[in-house]
């Protein structure tokens, strides 16, 4: 088993199931915390996400597939995908594939799933397939706010990962999610985005 990635709120590791690769995820202990109330915490986290990746595949985007859950020691062990991260592809079929994330987070919004951690490493193209990654942070809200939560965090990203590319990804990452949530939703939530950013340049001025 080697570790992959050491999170905030779990550890990825490659392993094999079946003779085949595969991610197993492990949430730690937080020892700041009341160990039942972490013990509870760790469980819930770990149903909820195995949940969500199945809501979010049965919508008919691509996920890795769940194996075994084991709620008790906090695992979710799961489908190694293999392909390239969509923070590692060339600039321009980044720029193209920013239209392709925008329809798939729409999608979701739409289904009322916020992903929580909108990032081009949290999708990899796979045999000319987009897959979605990571929905530890993921949450069950229809809530506008939380989706534009979602929207800002990846415009970050664009802003401080892919700076020369940035406004083009963006804007192709808005043409996607507006094809599938429609004008109305679509203006409802990018305004909420402005709302935030504007909320950031004041805390930063203050």
């Amino acid at each position: 088993m080697k570790l992959l990635k050491k999170g905030a709120e779990g550890d990825i590791f490659l392993t094999f199931w079946n003779k085949k690769k595969a991610i197993l995820k492990i949430r730690k202990k937080k020892n700041y915390r009341n160990p039942s109330l972490d013990q509870r915490i760790r469980k819930q986290r770990t149903i909820r996400e195995s949940e969500i990746i199945s809501d979010v595949k049965s919508f008919g985007i691509h996920t890795p597939l769940i194996y075994y859950m084991d709620t008790k020691n906090c695992k979710i062990l799961m489908q190694h995908i293999t392909g390239t991260l969509v923070s590692d592809l060339s600039e321009l079929k980044l720029i193209k594939s920013c239209r392709e994330i925008g329809r798939i987070v729409g999608v979701m919004h739409k289904n009322g799933i916020m992903h929580g951690d909108l990032t081009t490493s949290n999708f990899i193209v796979s045999y000319k397939k987009m897959f979605v990654l990571d929905f530890g942070l993921a949450n069950k809200t229809k809530k506008p706010e939380d989706h534009a939560v979602d929207l800002r965090l990846f415009k970050e990203i664009l802003s401080s990962a892919h700076v020369k590319i940035m406004n083009k990804s963006w804007s192709n990452f808005l043409k996607g999610y507006k094809n599938v949530v429609g004008s109305t939703r679509f203006s409802k939530i990018t305004n909420l985005v402005t709302v935030i950013e504007s909320r950031g340049r004041y805390a930063n001025v203050v």
